[in-house]
C-alpha cells in the first residue's frame, strides 16, 4: 500500500518551474530514495510534503486520502540546512524540541535519555551547540528529528559532514527505524548510500521525474551485457576465440593475470564460458552490472541530450 504519493504537482516560483507535474508512490514501512542534480526540485518537493512550501497543482495523498495541515505531527524532518539553536545548550535544545512535537516532559526526558546514550553524547548536554562539530551537531539533530518516532521520516543529506564510522551508525539507524515500521523518505548525491538503504528510487532532473523504480530492477535495465573474465593464458588465443560473436572491450594485466572485458553481444554467458574456456585458464567471471552512480550520471547525460538535440 502507498503510504504517499504525489499526483502531478506544479510549482511555479517567479519565471522558475520547479515541479513539473511530479508523481511519485511511496510504498508503507519502506526507504524511498528522492534523487536529482543540484536544482532538480527534490527540495521544493520535500518542502511541499512537509506543508512548508505549497503548490500550485496536483495534490499530495496520504493513505489515499489528502494531507491536512495536522498530519505535520507524525512527520519527522531532518533538512540539508541544519536549524539548531548555536547559542542554545544541547540538552535544553533536545528537551524543548521533543515538546513542540507533542512529548511530555517526562516523556522528552526518557527518550533523549535512550537516544543519547545510544549515541554515546551524554557528555554534551551542557555544551553549546555552536562549540559542537558539524558531524556532532548532526547527532544532536538527528536526535531531535525521531525522537518523537514519527510515521514518516525525511532525511535531506543525512551523512553530510560525518566521518565513515558515524556514517555507518547512522545507516544502521535507519534501517532499524524503518524496521520498526517508520516510512522514510532519503535524498542523497551518495550514491552507495543509496544502494545500501533504498527499495525505490525517483530520479528528478529539470523539475521532472525522469526514472524511477527499485533499485535492482533498474541496475538490470541498465546493465551493459558486459562480462569480466580474469584468465591465465595467451591474451591472442583468447581474442582469436572470440570470433565474431563476442566483442573485446578491454583488456588490462592485473599482476600475473590477465582482465578482458568481453561484451556478449546477445550471447549468454554460458555461450561465452564455452568458448574461451578451451583456451585460457579462468580464475574468476562476473557479469558487470551498473551501479546507481554510472546509472544516475546515464540517464541525466542521455536526458540533457535529448534535450539539446530537439
Amino acid at each position: 500500500m502507498d503510504f504517499l504519493s504525489t499526483h502531478n504537482i506544479v510549482k511555479q516560483y517567479s519565471n522558475h518551474l520547479a515541479l513539473n507535474k511530479v508523481s511519485i508512490n511511496i510504498q508503507e514501512n519502506s526507504i524511498f530514495g528522492l534523487l536529482g542534480p543540484n536544482g532538480a526540485g527534490k527540495t521544493t518537493l520535500i518542502r511541499i510534503i512537509n506543508q512548508i512550501t505549497a503548490y500550485d497543482e496536483g495534490e499530495v495523498l496520504i493513505k489515499g486520502r489528502k494531507l491536512k495541515p495536522e498530519d505535520v505531527n507524525f512527520i519527522g524532518y531532518l533538512p540539508e540546512e541544519r536549524g539548531l539553536y548555536k547559542k542554545m545548550k544541547v540538552g535544553e535544545q533536545a528537551l524543548y524540541l521533543a515538546q513542540l512535537k507533542g512529548l511530555s516532559r517526562s516523556d522528552a526526558m526518557r527518550k533523549i535519555k535512550y537516544w543519547f546514550e545510544k549515541f554515546e553524547i551524554t557528555g554534551w548536554w551542557d555544551k553549546k551547540v555552536e562549540d559542537l562539530s558539524k558531524g556532532m551537531q548532526q547527532k544532536v539533530q538527528f536526535v531531535t528529528t525521531v525522537i518523537h518516532e514519527p510515521k514518516l521520516l525525511i532525511f535531506d543529506e543525512p551523512f553530510s559532514g560525518f566521518d565513515p564510522i558515524n556514517s555507518n551508525l547512522l545507516k544502521r539507524e535507519i534501517l532499524e527505524l524503518k524496521e520498526k515500521g517508520a516510512t522514510i523518505i532519503f535524498s542523497t548525491h551518495n550514491m552507495e548510500s543509496v544502494e545500501e538503504l533504498c527499495d525505490h528510487i525517483s530520479l528528478i532532473h529539470n523539475a521532472e521525474v525522469i526514472l524511477e523504480g527499485q533499485i535492482e530492477e533498474i541496475k538490470q535495465k541498465y546493465k551493459t551485457n558486459i562480462c569480466e573474465v580474469k584468465y591465465n593464458g595467451d591474451p591472442e588465443s583468447l581474442k582469436a576465440a572470440l570470433t565474431k560473436d563476442f566483442e573485446l572491450v578491454e583488456e588490462k594485466i592485473n599482476h600475473h593475470s590477465h582482465i578482458a572485458q568481453i561484451k556478449l553481444n546477445g550471447n549468454t554467458n554460458n555461450s561465452l564460458l564455452k568458448t574461451i574456456l578451451p583456451k585460457v585458464e579462468v580464475e574468476s567471471f562476473s557479469e558487470l552490472i551498473p551501479s546507481m552512480n554510472d546509472v544516475f550520471i546515464r540517464v541525466v547525460e542521455e536526458t540533457n541530450k535529448n534535450k539539446t538535440d530537439k
